[in-house]
């Protein structure tokens, strides 16, 4: 294989990110140690020195974790492109499969396959050692086994019609505009599965019952009626199944709309907590968070796949990343391997806006609730879940898509 330039803008930005990834995980560490010994102010009547220990010593132990998945998933990404191993997989598929569009597709299929089996061992490590550790998990082997199959499942059913129909695009090249195309179908695809998943695919892997709490239901009913808001019905889901934490959810698009709280989170939680809690999810749908997050991941994906349209006819992309012979299959999992090296710079960003959305709809549960029954809401999840309630300001304002408990609760009060 040969080196160019943008082979070592490539190193660059991989030596780039994962160096910035590590210094913030240290951190991240370090302000755990710091505040290890005090609950932090304001939390010390509701939240207990041992309980506080354990959220540090939880965090800790999933920063360790970090630490080696960071480092093993940039080995494994240098193997298959300058190591060779995705162009040796190429060679192999292209001696078997005639047509370029199936021999494309499973080539595709081999390495979302090949990843998901190196990715493998850290599910399993992450749930049967570190969840189990701090009394977390719930899940069986049965069950994990179970959820594995199920998602092959859905992949071959899901996945694999889409991929068939990018590449068929990409191959038949209607026009050089071929992405545009690709870009409408993956967007009507995200759409139809933001329809569909409350009531055909979460279904698939757990149990929701309607809730049959009558009083909570009336409040619900009432805050529903006073914020003008219509669902398909209020679910409680068997969240006990894999594990203890809490949380609640409004999911779907259109008239296909569910509330769907944990069992975990009502057995921690008063009914007026769970209606502050869910008039936080009114707050996204009233400030449209969600359609001002699809716009922004259509956008992005417009963008991407333009870029991608240019890449796809460039030696030098496929030259650089250990590619002999350009494919769109090549172009396409190299794209999906390299856009995240890249795109890791606009994360804080992203996090921003998203942190931002949190206090918008903060703002609008305490204007419909009680703030003080939102706050207490949010120091139980923070407990239960075991949450820093200290984390360094650098590695939040990067990774934390929610604000911390103490800015929030600050802006509550």
């Amino acid at each position: 294989m040969e080196f160019n330039l943008f082979t070592f803008v490539f190193l660059f930005a991989i030596l780039t990110s994962v160096l910035a990834l590590l210094w913030l995980n240290f951190r991240q560490d370090k302000a755990i140690n710091n505040s290890y010994n005090a609950v932090p102010e304001g939390f010390s009547e509701s939240i207990k020195l041992e309980d506080h220990q354990k959220a540090g010593n939880y965090t800790k132990a999933k920063l360790l974790l970090n630490h080696f998945e960071i480092i093993f998933s940039t080995v494994v990404l240098l193997i298959w492109t300058l190591g060779g191993a995705m162009n040796s997989l190429d060679s192999y598929w292209d001696q078997r499969i005639l047509d370029p569009v199936l021999m494309g597709t499973v080539f595709v299929m081999s390495i979302m396959l090949i990843a998901s089996l190196i990715d493998l061992p850290f599910s399993i490590y992450r749930t049967f050692v570190l969840e189990q550790k701090f009394g977390f998990n719930r899940m069986t082997i049965q069950t994990f086994i179970g959820d594995l199959f199920k998602e092959i499942f859905l992949t071959l059913i899901l996945i694999l019609p889409l991929i068939y129909a990018i590449l068929y695009l990409m191959e038949d090249a209607i026009n050089n505009y071929w992405w545009i195309y690709v870009w409408v179908i993956i967007s009507l695809f995200s759409l139809i599965m933001m329809w569909v998943y409350p009531s055909y695919i979460a279904p698939i892997f757990n149990k929701f019952n309607p809730l049959d709490n009558k009083n909570l239901k009336s409040r619900i009913t009432n805050l529903l009626e006073r914020t003008g808001f219509s669902s398909d019905g209020i679910y409680v889901m068997d969240g006990s199944k894999r594990s203890s934490h809490g949380n609640a959810y409004f999911t779907g698009i259109g008239k296909n709309k569910r509330i769907v709280f944990f069992d975990t989170l009502l057995k921690g939680m008063e009914d007026k907590e769970i209606e502050a809690i869910l008039a936080h999810e009114l707050g996204h749908f009233h400030h449209k968070h969600t359609q001002k997050r699809m716009i922004t991941s259509f956008v992005f994906s417009f963008i991407s796949l333009a870029l991608l349209g240019y890449l796809i006819t460039q030696d030098w992309f496929f030259n650089g990343l250990g590619i002999t012979e350009r494919s769109s299959h090549a172009a396409l999992v190299l794209f999906s391997l390299v856009l995240p090296v890249f795109s890791f710079f606009i994360t804080p960003f992203s996090n921003l806006a998203s942190r931002k959305h949190e206090f918008q709809a903060d703002a609008f549960a305490a204007s419909h609730t009680d703030a003080n029954d939102l706050i207490s809401s949010l120091i139980k999840l923070y407990k239960e879940n075991s949450s820093s309630l200290s984390p360094d300001k650098y590695y939040s304002a990067f990774h934390d898509s929610h604000p911390s408990a103490v800015l929030r609760i600050e802006r509550l009060q």
